[in-house]
């Protein structure tokens, strides 16, 4: 089972928009997918028709008096299911810190889904928290939507930092640019900048358009209502980059390769740490 996270620090990115999207492209691909909605606003939850619940499921998870599985629910889309959000998210850390495996439970959680699902989407909180620590331990890519703003640029480097700080060596950091308009001048020259500082950077661009807007009206994922939109094509692009991303790590560790080395900017002190370009 792949594991996809997608994360960021700060809200409004695009993130949810992303896991919905990149979700129903594996399911498409027929792939058996679950997205876990790990945030507890519950904004995935509610584009897939559901709403988020108040069930204390994180103690529950937490304390092992509830299995992952129980939770799962059935969306309108073939081979998509989803793991709604729950309120009690927002204490997940405090159940976590009580715990000797604070940063690795998550994973132990989901390892049963494996047996059903070939794909599992997660759909982070904003913030570094023992919840993205466990999410960063679980998944085999994290994928990393990017504001075309200088920002974006710290931001990477406060990700590398922690993770290296850490000494996560296997870690496949994604990072693409969203909500692009190549109109507007900042965006281009802030792309341009930071291509040349992180070669990793996925060639896929998500531009600012209302088509990604209308998702929160439609509650569904672009392609299924708009599958001959360039919205929709551009969630294809970017599943066939992360796709191939994975399939290259695959092969690197059947062969025992050592991951790739960073493309992380001399200025943040960590030549050497281990990001694939």
């Amino acid at each position: 089972m792949e594991i996809i996270g997608v994360y960021h620090f700060k809200g409004g990115v695009g993130k949810t928009t992303t896991a919905v999207n990149l979700a129903y492209r594996s399911s498409v691909e027929d792939w058996p997918t679950v997205l876990w909605d790990l945030d507890p606003q519950g904004a995935a939850t509610y584009l897939l028709r559901h709403e988020p619940q108040a069930t204390g499921a994180a103690k529950e998870l937490i304390r092992g008096d509830k299995a992952l599985r129980d939770a799962v629910v059935a969306t309108e889309h073939q081979r998509l299911d989803l793991i709604p959000a729950d309120f009690s998210y927002r204490r997940m850390d405090v159940h976590l810190d009580k715990r000797q495996d604070a940063t690795t439970l998550l994973l132990k959680l989901m390892r049963p889904l494996q047996a059903r699902y070939a794909c599992l989407v997660l759909d982070c909180p904003p913030g570094m928290s023992l919840v993205s620590e466990n999410v960063m331990h679980a998944a085999d890519a994290l994928v990393v939507p990017l504001l075309p703003t200088p920002l974006s640029a710290r931001m990477l480097e406060q990700l590398f930092e922690f993770i290296a700080a850490r000494g996560w060596h296997d870690i496949n950091v994604l990072p693409f640019f969203s909500m692009v308009d190549r109109r507007r001048a900042l965006h281009k020259d802030t792309i341009a900048e930071l291509r040349a500082r992180f070669p990793s950077i996925l060639a896929t661009e998500v531009p600012y358009g209302s088509e990604f807007e209308r998702m929160a009206a439609r509650r569904a994922p672009i392609e299924s209502y708009a599958p001959a939109s360039a919205a929709a094509e551009t969630y294809r692009a970017l599943w066939r980059e992360i796709d191939e991303r994975l399939t290259s790590l695959s092969s690197a560790r059947a062969r025992g390769m050592p991951p790739a080395t960073s493309d992380v900017a001399p200025e943040a002190d960590l030549v050497g740490s281990p990001w694939s370009a």
